[in-house]
């Protein structure tokens, strides 16, 4: 009998860098999964598990949508083929998803900001939302309510530990 080669490995997501601070500093409204077009040195950077997503951002120019001021950094082996670090780079997206992003992006207060860079069944993809800027007492109150959560659950948890013993 043969065996499934897609149950024999998880073809999952491996995570290569994560925005963390942009679900603090941002509402997210909507999110979308692009591909991106990348060079060959790039592609190999990023396997080495190396990026940084804090500065970037999505801007949508001639019906197409750029990824800017993400800093992939320069491949150790490559050569002249080397790219630059902080270059903009393609997404690929369908038009319909431009066209939704560009009309939503031009309303006050709204942006594009990426929040994870990923391989999926080995290819590059990166996860972008649609955010709107929080204010400060809108961040105050989110780090307020995520620390009760935190505390009623090691309450609840220490009174199941009491109840077991």
């Amino acid at each position: 009998m043969a065996k499934d080669k897609g149950k024999d490995k998880d073809p999952g997501r491996k995570l290569v860098a994560q925005h963390k601070k942009a679900r603090h500093d941002y509402h997210i409204l909507d999110t979308y999964e692009c591909g991106l077009v990348l060079s060959g040195t790039e592609v190999k950077s990023l396997r080495q598990g190396r990026a940084s997503l804090v500065d970037g951002f999505v801007q949508i120019d001639n019906n197409e949508a750029w990824l800017h001021n993400v800093h992939i950094p320069e491949y150790a082996q490559g050569t002249w083929t080397n790219h630059s670090a902080r270059r903009k780079r393609k997404l690929l997206m369908h038009r319909a998803e431009i066209d939704k992003l560009e009309s939503k992006s031009q309303e006050s207060g709204h942006t594009i900001v990426p929040l994870a860079l990923y391989f999926k069944d080995g290819r590059a993809k990166v996860e972008i939302a649609l955010a709107k800027g929080k204010k400060e007492y809108d961040k105050r109150q989110t780090l307020r309510e995520q620390q009760d959560r935190r505390e009623t659950d090691r309450a609840i948890s220490a009174a199941r530990r009491r109840q077991r013993a």
